[in-house]
């Protein structure tokens, strides 16, 4: 009344079963190697034996990927790029950034004069005005400049590309407020250059 019945197959079977028909079906034309050589197949160290070898076969290779990725920043080789910079849509928003003149690059140089100017005026002077109003004024018009930016760009990626990818306009604008000479992957096109 309890237990198994004895007419059912037990599960093993089954198993056995199903693995040798698929064997039958695909054919293999060799047999399963045993796990003992599966095993000793798969066996490695967890610690390398020559340990300062390794190491500096790791230091040497991370070395070799850095030195890698420093000329792809310098040339704008897509296989090497960080992966932020990688991609067709990326490539046209830096390029298109390059191309154009942005106030926002100029935007550390302007606060760099404030700060001198703000140590040498005694703050509770009149020109102290002036000049915190003169840097309002300047980062109005940067912010100004970047919305704009943001705008065409949207347009002509959409334009070009169907489907702005997410992330590309706000890279496009960042690089905007970056110095021309010392963005990174370095600017390949000259001003007014734009892309097609």
């Amino acid at each position: 009344m309890f237990g198994r019945k004895k007419e059912a197959p037990a599960a093993q079977d089954v198993v056995d079963q199903q693995a040798a028909e698929a064997a039958a079906l695909a054919g293999k034309g060799a047999p399963t190697p045993k796990r003992k050589a599966q095993e000793a197949a798969r066996k490695r160290p967890l610690v390398p034996e020559d340990r300062k070898a390794s190491k500096e076969a790791e230091r040497a290779a991370a070395q070799e990927q850095r030195l890698k990725v420093r000329q792809a920043l310098d040339t704008g080789d897509e296989r090497f790029l960080p992966i932020r910079d990688k991609g067709p849509q990326k490539r046209y928003a830096r390029d298109y950034v390059d191309a154009r003149f942005s106030l926002g690059e100029y935007l550390m140089f302007g606060a760099l004069v404030f700060v001198i100017i703000s140590l040498v005026v005694p703050s509770n002077s009149d020109m102290m005005i002036y000049v915190l109003g003169g840097f309002w004024v300047m980062f109005l018009a940067v912010f100004v400049d970047v919305f704009i930016l943001s705008r065409k760009l949207r347009k002509h990626l959409a334009e070009k590309f169907g489907e702005v990818e997410r992330g590309t306009v706000w890279y496009g604008s960042m690089r905007s407020l970056q110095f021309r000479k010392l963005r990174l992957p370095k600017p390949l096109v000259r001003r007014g250059q734009y892309p097609s």
